[in-house]
């Protein structure tokens, strides 16, 4: 079952994951202008992220535009938004529920069975999290993917994994290997999740000796 050293690494790679989710949901280097064909244009690179596009010029100069309208936008882009955000809500909810249900932590009652319970339930949220995270950046990978090998699609309006994209798929897995290893806190059938409780031997009585007869 698991300890408080297991429950620690849990929450740790969980928190670094939530915190890899977090910034990639921020960043603007979702996808990335492709150079392939003729489109050789490398004085200015064009950006693409959830809320904003840049261009990133060769002299260091960067220029954001943040997205006028979400109505506007393509719905693949409008659900990844979702999952993402929703992902964020989840792992910051799931944090306080596994931080009361830690060996580590005083919160929650002595009860180690419910402490168990809870950080279980924390585990849970947790992978719930890091999948709504994977989901999403897995469907904006698939929709560049599809945009660049479709011939329909200009060659000079391809776009690239951009590097936010990787950091969503890596947090997503750091949040999904901490979730399950908090969810390894499941109380076991004897209700115990700390250990096996085996029965107390009953103290041998001793023989009767002859004083008692008298």
């Amino acid at each position: 079952m698991a300890n408080s050293g297991l429950q620690l690494l849990g929450f740790a790679l969980a928190l670094l994951g939530w915190i890899a989710t977090l910034a990639a949901t921020i960043l603007p280097q979702w996808q990335m202008s492709s150079y392939a064909g003729d489109n050789i244009i490398v004085a200015v690179a064009l950006y693409q992220g959830l809320w904003m596009s840049c261009a990133w010029q060769s002299t260091g100069q960067i220029q954001c535009k943040v997205y006028d309208s979400v109505l506007a936008l393509p719905g693949s882009l409008q659900a990844t938004r979702a999952l993402m955000v929703v992902s964020i809500v989840l792992g910051a909810v799931a944090m306080g529920v596994a931080t009361m249900g830690m060996k580590c932590t005083r919160c929650g009652g002595e009860n180690k069975v419910t402490k168990s319970r809870i950080a279980m339930t924390g585990g849970i949220i947790f992978l719930v999290a890091g999948l709504a995270s994977l989901i999403a950046c897995s469907w904006y990978g698939h929709q560049i993917v599809s945009d660049f090998y479709n011939p329909l699609v200009p060659v000079n309006t391809k776009y690239e994994f951009g590097s936010a994209i990787f950091v969503g798929w890596a947090g997503a897995a750091l949040v999904i290997l901490g979730g399950a290893l908090l969810s390894c806190s499941c109380p076991g059938k004897n209700g115990s999740a700390y250990g096996r409780q085996y029965p107390q031997a009953k103290p041998i009585s001793k023989p009767p000796s002859n004083r008692e007869y008298v």
